[in-house]
Formats: structure tokens, sequence, C-alpha cells
């Protein structure tokens, strides 16, 4: 079955635009099949958006794995933040083109394999993770973001309890503390700032 972390989805594309409504601003975004969430904002990236501290938030931001682009269009449009959203996905990138025009913003668009592009550090590191990759790259990827944030940068990401959230979070600790900001019918939204600087 075609995953939404294929670099090139074979499935057919179906672009559909969707009116949502995020702590009471309206954007639209444009999903398809081939992506993760087609059928609009996904209960786990709206309660991570909401759990972001965006008033604090400042300087450089990564919105990993960006899928269509909610995470990273939401931080442009309520921080001061420059954004770069990365993928793997070559339709996800491009749909994330399409809504960062629509929303009238701007970001830096990078197609990497996890982190396998990334050349520089960031302030934030934000997202919703690719869990269907299976648990050992997971963990692998979550805990090599580590090298990839200024020293007092946050981790911020969501996970469902029965996908693994406390194992991660336990997992994790060897990089990161983490606190659970918020848990939410089973999701939990979680930050984690570096035990140590590279």
């Amino acid at each position: 079955m075609e995953q939404y972390f294929e670099e090139k989805p074979l499935s057919k594309e179906n672009i559909m635009a969707h009116d949502i409504n995020i702590n009471n601003n309206k954007y639209i975004f444009y999903t398809s099949g081939g992506v993760f969430s087609k059928k609009g904002l996904d209960f786990g990236t709206r309660n991570l958006l909401l759990c972001l501290p965006i008033d604090k938030m400042k300087g450089s931001v990564l919105d990993l794995g960006c899928g269509y682009g909610p995470i990273g269009i939401y931080l442009l449009k309520n921080t001061g933040s420059k954004l770069t959203m990365s993928d793997i996905n070559e339709r996800a990138l491009e749909l994330t083109a399409k809504n960062l025009k629509v929303n009238k913003v701007e970001a830096t668009l990078l197609k990497s394999d996890g982190l396998n592009s990334l050349k520089e550090k960031y302030n934030y590191i934000v997202t919703n993770p690719p869990i269907r990759i299976g648990y050992k790259k997971l963990l692998l990827m979550m805990k090599e973001t580590s090298q990839y944030l200024e020293k007092s940068g946050e981790l911020w990401f969501v996970i469902k309890k029965k996908q693994g959230a406390e194992r991660l979070i336990k997992d994790l600790g060897s990089e990161y503390n983490i606190e659970v900001a918020n848990k939410v019918k089973g999701y939990y939204i979680a930050v984690g700032t570096l035990k140590w600087y590279r």
C-alpha cells in the first residue's frame, strides 16, 4: 500500500480545497491523495498547533515532514519566524507551495528524506512525525533532530498513546528533557529541550 512518505506518489492526484479554521483564523489548504491527511487538518496536528507557544516563537523554525503545509503556514501567520518546510514527498511539496501562495506567506521548501538534506540549526523543530515508517526509524530520526537545534531550541511533536507515545518520550530521554504539554483524547503533545549542546 502506498504511504504518504513515498518520494513520488503513484496514486491519482485529486486536489481538494478545504476551508479550515484554526484558533479563530481562516486558512485554505489544498490536499490530495498520496499525502498525509488528505481529508483536511487532522486532530493531532490541530491540537499540536493549539499548544505551540506562538507568542515566544522567533528565529528559524523547521516544519519537519510538512505534508501539505498546515504547521508551517500556521506559524508564518502567527509568528515572526523564518520557516523551512521539508518533506520527501514531491506531491506534498507541490501542495505546500500552492498553499503558501493562497495563504499569502513565504517559506523555504526543502526536499529531504528525514533530516538528510538539512545544513543548518533551528530555534524550533515542529513535527507530526511519520509513525508508519516504523518505530526504529522514527526513533532514530527524532533523536537526530537534536543535531539540528540551537542550544536553547525546542522540539515539538504529537503522537498517539496507542502509537507508542510513552515509549517514544522515554527513549528520547537520552537526547532530550521531555515534557508533556497536553494530552487530548489519546494524543500526547510534547516538547523537548536539549540535555546538552553539540
